[in-house]
């Protein structure tokens, strides 16, 4: 926790001053043996352990409620960025399901890898490692049958790939280096935060927190092979981190660490941002973001809370209100239905479960502890 109040002191000084076999399942410790296919869904969570990276499987049922079922290895490492405590990586997107291909990303942030795993039901089946295109990948999004993972570290890049046969295929020419200070400090406010697609899969989004306060924007092609150089929207002291978009991918919601707010942008066709509404939390270290339908979630890492507002026509942003969760507010990723939202706490590796109420608001209806999570991050509902 300490370290997330200096990510909040950090940005609060910002804005005053300006291809492989399949992997190993081990049994989980407790719940169901075995695997089943019962009503519910499942949720993956990563643990990003520096001793080896694994997904844990939850079984979703009918209430909500997880049942641990099994880790896998990713057969790569975690890893830690100088600085952070309860966010290791510091990034939203690092587990990321692909349900056009039924495919589970992981990023192995120690080893500079990406494990590529084909889902069926609650069982996964390791079907590749493949290198990142860079150092400390952090964050992978895909639209259709193309897929782009974030590096974090020296300077950072992005790394594109087709899908094809289950499996990751870079392609030459599709990695940007995104010029960013290699030596800014600390590493957890000075490394981007997520790359994901806007406008229809026509653009591909990163934020760059601290180290320049930028959000670039890459134009695509009818192939998905990015532009030379980003169009860039700066924004200063905001520290921009995560985002969600609207169905189109025209509005942007994005999180701002800095003042600790949630602003949103139109995506226009030139790449620009066009700012609509900027809504402070109140909060501290507000960094990741989850939409279910109309409703954004918000975690504040140094608060413990989740913020809740309903986004309407314009980018407009009615608070809702807060949620409490277990220290180290991190990541979070609702169920398929709209009913649940898991939220993945950093201090003690805890996934906090709650049902969402028909207003926004959250009820909490249990918790589960991650093994070897203590500052994991990435979690996925489906």
């Amino acid at each position: 926790m300490q370290n997330v109040m200096r990510f909040g002191a950090a940005a609060a000084a910002l804005l005053a001053a300006t291809s492989v076999s399949a992997g190993p399942a081990s049994a989980a410790a407790h719940g169901r043996p075995g695997f089943h296919r019962g009503a519910g869904g499942v949720v993956f969570a990563q643990t990003d352990a520096t001793t080896g990276n694994q997904v844990v499987v939850y079984h979703r049922g009918d209430d909500g409620r997880l049942t641990r079922l099994a880790a896998y290895d990713t057969g790569g490492l975690g890893g830690v960025l100088d600085g952070s405590m309860v966010d290791h990586l510091a990034s939203q997107g690092s587990l990321t399901f692909d349900r056009e291909n039924s495919l589970l990303y992981a990023v192995n942030a120690g080893s500079n890898t990406v494990s590529v795993f084909a889902v069926h039901g609650d069982r996964l089946r390791l079907r590749q490692i493949i290198p990142s295109g860079g150092t400390f990948p952090v964050s992978v999004a895909a639209h259709e049958d193309t897929v782009y993972v974030l590096n974090a570290l020296n300077g950072g890049s992005v790394q594109g790939y087709t899908v094809e046969d289950g499996r990751l295929h870079p392609r030459h020419g599709w990695n940007r280096p995104l010029g960013l200070d290699p030596n800014a400090t600390p590493q957890f406010t000075n490394t981007p935060g997520q790359v994901g697609f806007a406008d229809w899969g026509h653009k591909l989004v990163v934020t760059t927190k601290a180290n320049g306060n930028d959000v670039d924007v890459f134009a695509l092609d009818d192939d998905g092979a990015p532009a030379p150089a980003p169009v860039v929207t700066n924004l200063p002291n905001a520290v921009p981190f995560a985002f969600v978009t609207d169905p189109a991918g025209r509005t942007l919601y994005l999180t701002e660490a800095g003042p600790n707010a949630v602003a949103s942008f139109t995506v226009n066709h030139d790449g620009t941002l066009t700012p609509r509404q900027t809504a402070a939390t109140g909060q501290q270290a507000t960094c990741w973001i989850t939409a279910v339908g109309d409703l954004l979630y918000a975690s504040n890492a140094g608060s413990a809370t989740v913020s809740i507002y309903r986004a309407g026509a314009g980018g407009a942003l009615a608070p809702i209100g807060t949620a409490a969760t277990d220290p180290g507010t991190v990541d979070s990723a609702a169920s398929r239905d709209g009913r649940f939202l898991y939220v993945q706490t950093g201090g003690q590796g805890i996934v906090d479960e709650y049902a969402i109420n028909p207003d926004g608001t959250l009820s909490p209806i249990g918790s589960e502890t991650v093994p070897d999570a203590v500052g994991g991050e990435g979690v996925v509902a489906v």
